[in-house]
């Protein structure tokens, strides 16, 4: 290794662990934060925000990157951590260290803001913090620049090279269809539910999550689950990889699905290269491939028979009074079932891709100021009915739902429905490269699926492109009919569609 890319290695890791001391307080905010020290907390925030900015464009990082990526003799993964943080530093010095701090407060006042405002239901605590928020988001886009639309600067962030236009693209096969395949489940009969909406209580399912990470391979000597008002993953480097958790004393599926979505995430950054660290081969390609690895353990895994064919009998035991008469396959399906729903993170996996819809449709109207933050709970109210025929009853249920706006995170939700249309192309290609998973899976091993992902998607970090490694991994690239047949495969058995079919011809 040359002194030059050395003297790089270390900058960069300086960087990171500046930015991951600040996540450190971000996880802390949003698990254990006593209840009035949230000025002080933004105020700190904002300083190592602020000097991570610093050390991302100090002039002498800077014109080493440039001259390493002049160099020849670097290996293939060391020019392509060059061209990655070149990447980084041209989009960092289109901002201002003003605007890095300034971002860091408001996001931390805003998320202190959402959590009363979603506890009041009472919009108008947070729309004040958010509004300055969404001007500052506006400022970004134009001075990150682009060709089409303002929201392509911001998604950007989240997924490199991404288009509202072909976003757009792609949710059109979602309304084409997605809406036409959920209307025809709607109209046969529906499967029961009942038993996953009585009393569970907290600690036991707390317990049998934590079994559940243990069983996907989670290392809990490198990371911990803790709770949280919205569930999420954060990472301090592959050796510390933290998941929360949301329990519902009424529903046990917000535990169950909250944790295996995170456990997801996790996975994937406790795979990368320890070795790597603060470089983007040691760092996750985009939100897109992130939110395949969530989706894929929560969905295409955690909704799986075979899943629960190794679980369920556990899971009986914990809650005999609830599941003991409840058979494994009404079980499944009911865990499975397709209804419109108010809460995108309790959502199906179906319908679900009608909120990120409307998530997306909002975001650019308010980021190309089409629409205000004071209008968006009409807004938000108008499209739930519209897209999945509910009434919002209140804004906590509505509006306020989700954390991502209070940090400042316009542009990621489409990546949730970019993970899922992934996770489809994965797991399927998974499936093909080893023969017996499936049977593995139903004996409890999961372990062949995750050494798959680690071998294909994880270990490689940023080395490829979203889109290029999924042609590596599944020979093209992403493909919406994967989803669609997987959808219309498992939905049609679980409904019985085909049946019904027969039954009118």
């Amino acid at each position: 290794m040359s002194k030059s890319y050395e003297a790089f290695v270390t900058h960069r890791q300086r960087i990171t662990d500046v930015q991951k001391a600040t996540a450190v307080l971000g996880w802390d905010q949003e698990t254990n934060l006593p209840k009035d020290a949230g000025q002080i907390r933004a105020r700190q925030t904002a300083t190592l925000a602020g000097i991570a900015y610093e050390l991302s464009t100090d002039g002498k990082y800077i014109d080493l990157v440039r001259s390493l990526s002049e160099d020849k003799t670097l290996t293939h993964r060391q020019q392509r951590n060059v061209a990655q943080c070149m990447r980084t530093v041209e989009r960092n010095l289109k901002m201002s260290k003003e605007m890095v701090e300034r971002q860091s407060r408001l996001s931390s006042k805003a998320f202190d803001s959402w959590v009363i405002a979603r506890r009041q239901d009472d919009f108008s605590v947070y729309a004040a913090d958010l509004q300055e928020l969404v001007s500052l988001k506006r400022e970004q886009a134009d001075r990150l620049g682009y060709e089409e639309h303002p929201y392509d600067a911001l998604m950007d962030e989240f997924e490199p090279g991404a288009k509202t236009s072909q976003l757009k693209v792609l949710f059109e096969n979602v309304r084409a269809q997605l809406v036409d395949f959920v209307k025809e489940i709607a109209d046969v009969q529906q499967v029961e539910d009942a038993w996953l909406y009585k009393h569970y209580p907290q600690n036991k399912q707390w317990d049998f999550t934590i079994e559940i990470l243990k069983k996907i391979g989670y290392n809990f000597d490198r990371g911990r689950q803790d709770i949280s008002a919205h569930p999420f993953t954060v990472d301090f480097g592959p050796t510390d990889v933290r998941v929360t958790t949301r329990v519902n004393l009424d529903d046990v599926q917000e535990a169950l699905w909250g944790t295996l979505h995170e456990g997801g995430h996790a996975l994937y950054e406790q795979g990368l290269r320890v070795d790597d660290y603060g470089l983007p081969t040691g760092m996750a390609i985009s939100l897109g491939i992130h939110e395949s690895q969530s989706r894929l353990y929560e969905n295409n895994l955690g909704r799986s028979l075979p899943f629960w064919k190794a679980n369920y009998h556990e899971l009986q035991k914990v809650f005999p009074e609830n599941l003991g008469s409840v058979s494994l396959q009404d079980f499944y399906k009911s865990c499975n079932l397709v209804r419109p729903s108010l809460i995108r993170t309790n959502a199906d996996e179906l319908t679900y891709h009608f909120h990120i819809l409307i998530r997306f449709v909002i975001e650019q109207a308010l980021i190309s100021g089409e629409l205000e933050v004071n209008d968006i709970p009409e807004a938000w109210n108008s499209r739930y009915k519209e897209y999945l025929g509910i009434d919002v009853p209140t804004n906590a249920e509505g509006c306020l739902q989700d954390v991502h706006w209070a940090h400042g995170a316009f542009g990621y939700f489409p990546t949730y429905s970019l993970g899922s249309f992934y996770a489809a192309q994965f797991f399927r290609k998974a499936k093909m490269d080893l023969p017996n998973m499936v049977d593995e899976i139903e004996k409890g091993n999961n372990q062949p699926l995750l050494s798959w992902l680690r071998e294909n998607i994880h270990d490689h970090g940023q080395l490829y492109g979203a889109e290029e490694l999924c042609k590596k991994v599944t020979g093209e690239g992403l493909n919406f009919d994967y989803f669609m047949n997987y959808a219309r495969d498992k939905y049609s058995t679980i409904y019985d569609l085909q049946g019904m079919k027969d039954l009118i011809a």
